[in-house]
């Protein structure tokens, strides 16, 4: 028999910098009811207008340290000497109420998300875009990097997109509202999983006496 899915389900979305992920995020977020962005814990400062468990739930390093070797996070990384990690209670206390948590992660966090919960309750999307050369276009429309900075970021983005096996499902962001229908469907699709139906038809089966 398969084993019943929790009432929400964590949505894994990866993607090589600058494929629009973040984009479809909000996109997603302004179709669906109960999803919830996830807040990740840092190690970093805060910038300017980032407010406490809005933008990240902001610590020490001693802290966040304690909290790897109590396995209160579902994934962590480091990153350019700061800490960023995704807290198992914030995760599991949403999944009880029914949302879907969006975590913007690479490979290697979704890969220990995958190892820290039941595959049931995990969703993953990898974002890809259309071609090399049309990543590098976006990169370079930003007018943010300098050349050097963006070669570097094409280097990371082939590493990030050679994982693209590992995900359920690929949408290729060629165009952005048909991308968005597509992430879309995909959460209403997963939230129809048999797995997840008792959550839903409890009162319908109890009156068939079932």
């Amino acid at each position: 028999m398969m084993r019943p899915c929790g009432k929400g389900f964590v949505l894994i979305l990866s993607a090589p910098s600058g494929a629009g992920k973040s984009t479809l995020a909000r996109v997603l977020d302004e179709r669906h009811i109960g999803l919830l962005k996830s807040v990740s814990t840092t190690t970093r400062q805060p910038r300017p207008g980032e407010m406490e468990g809005e933008a990240y739930f902001f610590v020490d390093v001693a802290h966040f340290q304690e909290r790897i070797a109590a396995g209160e996070f579902l994934e962590w990384a480091e990153v350019f000497g700061n800490y960023y990690g995704t807290s198992r209670r914030f995760v599991a206390e949403a999944l009880g109420r029914g949302d879907v948590v969006i975590l913007d992660i690479d490979w290697q966090g979704a890969r220990q998300v995958r190892g820290n919960m039941e595959s049931a309750d995990v969703v993953s999307v990898f974002i890809m875009p259309p071609s090399r050369d049309h990543l590098a276009e976006r990169l370079r429309a930003r007018g943010q990097d300098a050349p050097e900075v963006i070669a570097r970021r094409m280097e990371a983005a082939a590493a990030e997109a050679s994982h693209w096996d590992e995900y359920d499902y690929i949408v290729v962001n060629d165009d952005l509202a048909r991308a968005g229908e597509e992430l879309a469907a995909i959460v209403s699709v997963e939230r129809l999983r048999r797995c997840r139906a008792e959550w839903r038809l409890r009162g319908i089966l109890e009156s068939f006496a079932l």
